[in-house]
């Protein structure tokens, strides 16, 4: 089952990068803003992707979830964390109050404001709950905590309603189908023309893939958020 309806904004591009993020990795949010950057670069078009990560691609994947780790993974991960923090000059707390969260919700949310508002208003609502989990350890699994940032951005108050209804689930959970199709283990992940970036660490790779590519990106129109269903 595919999803029914797209999320790419109504603007001319000469890509398409498809982002598939789960909400809650600190990778993701360690080179968001940077892709994102590089995305407005290069006249990307952004096709914004939330997937449950650890529920659905890890069990095709063979990936293995952070708590079923080793020791010694576990405690690299943090120097490399915190590495990246420092060297990217984002602040970041490596192990927050509110982690592991259940990124479901903030997800689906997510999937409502990239179709209903397109890629920019999807993009900003992604970084501000990142932000909210790694640098202000805020619990995105609290409909409060949401309902909050939404109104921060000045994003309608009625996505979080909008993101309970069954189309919001389906195109949620197709989202994790997708990228198996496309060999996506782990987030976040670039896909252009195909080909998958894995990781944060490499934009630079995309950035020179994006500056190769000469293709036409296509235009689509969102509906209001009344026609949401």
């Amino acid at each position: 089952m595919t999803s029914s309806f797209s999320s790419a904004e109504n603007v001319p591009a000469t890509s398409e990068i498809t982002y598939y993020v789960a909400l809650a990795s600190p990778w993701a949010y360690l080179g968001h803003e940077r892709f994102w950057k590089l995305a407005r670069d290069h006249d990307a078009r952004i096709r914004l992707r939330p997937i449950d990560l650890a529920g659905q691609v890890f069990p095709v994947s063979g990936g293995v979830p952070l708590e079923n780790r080793s020791a010694a993974r576990k405690a690299y991960r943090l120097v490399e964390l915190r590495r990246f923090s420092q060297g990217l000059n984002v602040p970041m707390v490596l192990e927050p109050r509110y982690f592991p969260v259940d990124g479901e919700l903030a997800s689906k949310i997510v999937v409502a404001a990239d179709h209903c508002l397109g890629a920019t208003a999807a993009m900003r609502l992604t970084a501000a709950i990142m932000s909210a989990i790694w640098r202000d350890e805020r619990d995105i699994a609290d409909p409060f905590v949401m309902r909050g940032l939404i109104t921060a951005l000045g994003l309608p108050g009625n996505l979080l309603e909008i993101s309970q209804r069954p189309a919001v689930a389906r195109a949620y959970m197709a989202n994790a189908r997708f990228a198996n199709k496309q060999g996506v283990f782990g987030v976040p992940s670039y896909v252009l023309n195909g080909e998958v970036f894995w990781g944060q660490d490499r934009l630079d790779f995309l950035a020179m893939a994006l500056s190769r590519t000469n293709c036409s990106g296509l235009s689509r129109r969102h509906p209001p958020l009344e026609s949401f269903r």
